[in-house]
């Protein structure tokens, strides 16, 4: 089952969704993808909205395992979206922008089977909160992940934070954080960022690593196990 979550529009680099987001579900597997290739899958307000209705059909098609992807291989999700960012113009907007898209990402934090976000582009700033938020987090050997917001004069505002030192430690999140240092694939499987890494460029597919031995080798339990 393939569904396109808002009408088809043509860009300079093919067709694609207005929010840019799809779902597809294949034997209890499912991949929501966030396909924006002019703004490097940017997250808008759109896209937000429609990614919250994704896990909604998520949830009706009764999903084993739920797996977060960028398309192509430039980004997985290059943060916010800077035109949606460049016209906030008071700090109450700035914090209503934040919250709506902290409220996804703790939707996505607490959802009732394990999520894998499948990095198969660099994650940067907003885009490694978007990561940080799955339970599961598998990367391609050239991709590069960071809380790098610092360089721009602010800090993660999605949860990351929290959700990062509940992976690597307080003291590494807060060096992670403060630095805005960017690690790559095998530094960041080091630190506990990512779980599963090294996996071949050229063999990277969604449908054949490690969210399907999840999916068809789960422990009786697990759906259950993993609910808060």
């Amino acid at each position: 089952m393939r569904r396109l979550l808002s009408p088809r529009v043509e860009t300079s680099e093919g067709v694609v969704t207005a929010a840019g987001v799809t779902l597809d579900v294949d034997a209890g597997l499912g991949v929501i993808t966030i396909d924006r290739p002019d703004v490097r899958n940017a997250l808008g307000l759109a896209t937000v909205a429609e990614l919250d209705r994704a896990l909604d059909d998520a949830l009706t098609a009764d999903v084993a395992v739920l797996v977060l992807r960028g398309g192509g291989d430039r980004a997985f999700v290059s943060g916010g979206d800077l035109k949606e960012l460049a016209a906030i113009r008071t700090h109450d907007d700035a914090v209503a922008m934040a919250r709506t898209v902290r409220r996804l990402l703790d939707r996505v934090a607490s959802f009732p089977v394990p999520v894998v976000a499948a990095l198969n582009g660099h994650a940067l700033g907003g885009g490694a909160e978007v990561a940080i938020a799955a339970d599961i987090r598998i990367a391609a050997d050239d991709v590069r992940i960071g809380f790098n917001q610092v360089t721009l004069g602010i800090m993660p505002a999605w949860g990351g934070a929290e959700r990062l030192a509940q992976v690597v430690g307080r003291g590494r999140a807060i060096m992670a954080i403060a630095t805005g240092e960017v690690y790559e694939a095998e530094a960041a499987q080091r630190l506990g960022i990512t779980l599963i890494g090294y996996v071949r460029r050229q063999s990277f597919n969604v449908y054949t690593h490690p969210q399907r031995l999840l999916y068809h080798h789960p422990a009786p339990a697990a759906p259950m196990a993993l609910q808060p």
